[in-house]
């Protein structure tokens, strides 16, 4: 016997909407870790900090599993409307 699902008007599911939202803070903390490295002194320049492992690898590693999760969160198929 089918199940049917029961059509709220939304494109995803509850679930998916709660993914997006986490990667989207994933999204947001890598810009985060990729931020800074200023200088207080304009003629100073600080290469060690500016161009650290966090800035130059680390950010956008995560801010690119972020987009990825994020294509995830809209092609995952939801289950069952009732389960989410």
């Amino acid at each position: 016997m089918k199940k049917e699902i029961e059509n709220t008007g939304f494109a995803l599911g509850k679930k998916n909407y709660y993914m997006l939202a986490g990667g989207f803070i994933v999204i947001i903390l890598g810009f985060i870790l990729m931020s800074g490295g200023g200088s207080e002194d304009p003629n100073v320049f600080n290469a060690d900090e500016l161009f650290s492992f966090r800035r130059i690898v680390l950010a956008p590693i995560i801010i690119l599993a972020g987009f990825v999760f994020e294509i995830y969160a809209i092609m995952k198929k939801p289950k069952d409307a009732k389960e989410d």
